[in-house]
C-alpha cells in the first residue's frame, strides 16, 4: 500500500545529553569575555556606589558561573535539542494554548536593536516609533473589539484577567456597592483564571455547569445565579469545548438589567476575527492573549501580552498610562483620566509581543483577519472528523454539531477498553516527536484532550497528527505495556512525578539546590 510521506508518522529519536548545571560547569577564574580595565574617564566619575544604601550594597560578589564563551553555546544548544517546540513539530495538540506559526520576519522586527536596545525611561521625544506602534496596536484593537480603550500592560492571559478584576472591583467601590455586589459568575468551561480573580478580588464566586447534551452553560441555571448581588459575569464564547454559545447576548443583557458588568475573555480569538465583537454581543470588558491569536510565541511561558479593553464608561479605571497622539501628531504617554495608582506592570508592556502583533495585523488587514477565523473553524471541522473516526475516542455534548476552533475530547472509552489513559498517550507521543494537553481541571470530560489547529496548519500537517493518534490507539489495543513505559525515545524516559508533588524537593534556584542537596537529586540527609 502506498503511503504519503509527509502524512506518515515520523522515525524520531530526540536527542539526550547528560547536561550538567550551568553552575556545575563553572571553573573559577574562566571568562567568556576580557572586559578592559576602567579608564580615566571612570576614575573622574568617582565612586559608583556612593548614592547606593548600604542595605544594598553587596559585601560579597554574586556567585554566577564562571564559563568560556564556547562551553556556554555548548551547553545551551544541547538544551535546545532537547527541547520540542512550536518550529520543530506539529504543534495542534496545545489546545487552549494555540501555538501557532509566527512568521519569522515578526521575529526580525522585534528582535531589531532599534527596539531591543531602548531603554524604558527614556523620554518620549525619543521613542515616538515605539509609543506609535503602541498606539496603533491599541487602534487596531479597538476595532476588532468594538471598546474603547485599552491596557497593553499585561504580560500574560492571567494578569490581563487579574486587570479586568482590577477595573471591576475599583468599579463597584467607585458606586458605593462594595456591600451590595459582592458575587461575580462564571462557567466552569470558563478558563480557571476568571473565578481565581473574582477570588482575589474579593468577590464570592457563582460557578454555571453545562447543560449535559448542548454542552453550552445552563441558560436556567444563570438565570437563577444572576441577582442583585451579581457584580459581572466572567465568560469565554466559545468555551474551551469549542461550543459556540448563542444565548451570550441574552447572558449579558440580563447582568446589565441588575447592575452587573460583563468580560469576555477572548484569549483564543482565532475562531471570532472579524465576525464577532465584544460589543455587539454586549460587553462592557475584554482580553486578548497577543501571544496566542496574534502572531507571538509562548516562549516556554513568556514573554506573553495580555491586553484588555474597557467601554468609555470603565476607562478612568484602566491603569495608567496609556497612549495618546497630540495635536501636532506627537505621541504621549497619558496620565490624565486614568487610574495612575492601579499599574500592573511597569512601563509600556511587553513591546517585542506587541510589534509582532501589530506586523502580523498590518499584514493581514481586514480580510485577511475573517480569513483566519474562517480557515481556524475549517482546519478544526476538518481534524474533528478525523479524530471520531478513531476507536476509543470521543467528543461529548452537541453531537452531530460543528466546532469553533477547537475541541475537547475524551478518550474514556480507550481507557475502559485498554486501561491506557490520556496519561498514558501524552507519554507515548513524545515518541512521535509531538504532544497532547489534557484539559483544566476539573475534568467534566473523562480522559480529555484538546485540540486546535488554528489557521496555521496544512491538511498534511493535520493528518500527520491523526495518523500518530491512530497508531497510539492501535498500539493500547495491541501492547499497552508500550505506553505504561514511555517515552522510549524522549529525551526523558519515564518519570516518577512523586518529587513534583512534594514542596520539600524542588529546588528552582541554584541557591535552594545547594540547601536541599549535594548533588544530582541525591537528597541532603
Amino acid at each position: 500500500m502506498k503511503t504519503n510521506p509527509k502524512t506518515e508518522p515520523r522515525d524520531f529519536h530526540q536527542a539526550r545529553w547528560d547536561e550538567p548545571i550551568l553552575f556545575q560547569l563553572s571553573s573559577p577564574g574562566e571568562r567568556g569575555v576580557q572586559v578592559p580595565a576602567p579608564g580615566p574617564a571612570a576614575a573622574a566619575c568617582g565612586d559608583p556606589l556612593r548614592d547606593l544604601p548600604e542595605g544594598m550594597r553587596r559585601k560579597t560578589p554574586p556567585a554566577l558561573p564562571e564559563m568560556a564563551q564556547m562551553r556556554v553555546l555548548r551547553h545551551y544548544l544541547r538544551l535546545s535539542q532537547e527541547n520540542l517546540g512550536a518550529d520543530l513539530n506539529v504543534d495542534i495538540g496545545q489546545g487552549t494554548c494555540t501555538m501557532k506559526y509566527s512568521p519569522k520576519i515578526n521575529d526580525q522586527f522585534a528582535a531589531s536593536p532599534k527596539l531591543a536596545e531602548l531603554h524604558p525611561l527614556q523620554d518620549p521625544s525619543t521613542v515616538q516609533g515605539a509609543l506609535e506602534i503602541l498606539h496603533e496596536t491599541e487602534r487596531f484593537l479597538k476595532e476588532v473589539s468594538g471598546l474603547d480603550r485599552f491596557c497593553l500592560q499585561p504580560g500574560g492571559g492571567s494578569q490581563a484577567i487579574l486587570g479586568i478584576g482590577s477595573v471591576i472591583r475599583n468599579w463597584v467601590d467607585a458606586q458605593g456597592l462594595s456591600g451590595q455586589k459582592d458575587e461575580i459568575v462564571t462557567t466552569i468551561f470558563s478558563h480557571p483564571s476568571n473565578p481565581a480573580v473574582a477570588k482575589i478580588k474579593g468577590f464570592k464566586v457563582v460557578t454555571v455547569y453545562p447543560d449535559p447534551v448542548t454542552g453550552r452553560p445552563d441558560l436556567e441555571a444563570f438565570k437563577a445565579a444572576v441577582n442583585e448581588r451579581t457584580a459581572a459575569l466572567l465568560i469565554t464564547n466559545p468555551e474551551d469545548i469549542g461550543i459556540y454559545n448563542p444565548h451570550i447576548r441574552e447572558m449579558t443583557d440580563l447582568v446589565h438589567s441588575v447592575g452587573g458588568l460583563c468580560s469576555y475573555d477572548q484569549a483564543n480569538a482565532n475562531g471570532i476575527l472579524g465576525i464577532t465583537r465584544a460589543r455587539e454581543a454586549g460587553f462592557d470588558l475584554c482580553f486578548f492573549n497577543l501571544h496566542k491569536t496574534f502572531s507571538s510565541p509562548h516562549g516556554c511561558g513568556g514573554p506573553g501580552s495580555g491586553v484588555f479593553g474597557v467601554r468609555e464608561h470603565l476607562v478612568p479605571f484602566l491603569p495608567a498610562p496609556v497612549v495618546d497622539k497630540d495635536a501636532q501628531g506627537r505621541f504621549f504617554l497619558q496620565y490624565q483620566g486614568v487610574d495612575r495608582e492601579n499599574r500592573i506592570k511597569d512601563y509600556y508592556g511587553v513591546l517585542p509581543a506587541i510589534v509582532r502583533a501589530y506586523a502580523w495585523i498590518l499584514s493581514l488587514g481586514d480580510e485577511g483577519l475573517r480569513e483566519v477565523a474562517r480557515v481556524s473553524i475549517l482546519n478544526n471541522n476538518y481534524i474533528f472528523r478525523k479524530i471520531l473516526q478513531i476507536p476509543g475516542f470521543e467528543a461529548p455534548y452537541a453531537k452531530g454539531e460543528h466546532r469553533m476552533e477547537q475541541v475537547r475530547y475524551s478518550m474514556q472509552d480507550l481507557m475502559d477498553a485498554t486501561g491506557c489513559g490520556i496519561g498514558d498517550v501524552q507519554n507515548r507521543i513524545f515518541d512521535y516527536g509531538m504532544h497532547i494537553w489534557s484539559s483544566h481541571e476539573p475534568w467534566l470530560v473523562p480522559q480529555p484532550f484538546t485540540v486546535e489547529p488554528t489557521e496555521s496548519y496544512s491538511v498534511e500537517e493535520m493528518d500527520e497528527y491523526v495518523a500518530v493518534l491512530e497508531r497510539i490507539a492501535r498500539e493500547a489495543r495491541e501492547n499497552p505495556e508500550i505506553l505504561k513505559h514511555a517515552p522510549h525515545r524522549s529525551t526523558i524516559h519515564h518519570v516518577d512525578h512523586d518529587a513534583l508533588e512534594d514542596p520539600k524537593r524542588w529546588a528552582i534556584t541554584w541557591r535552594a539546590y545547594q540547601r536541599k542537596y549535594r548533588g544530582y537529586f541525591e537528597l541532603r540527609r
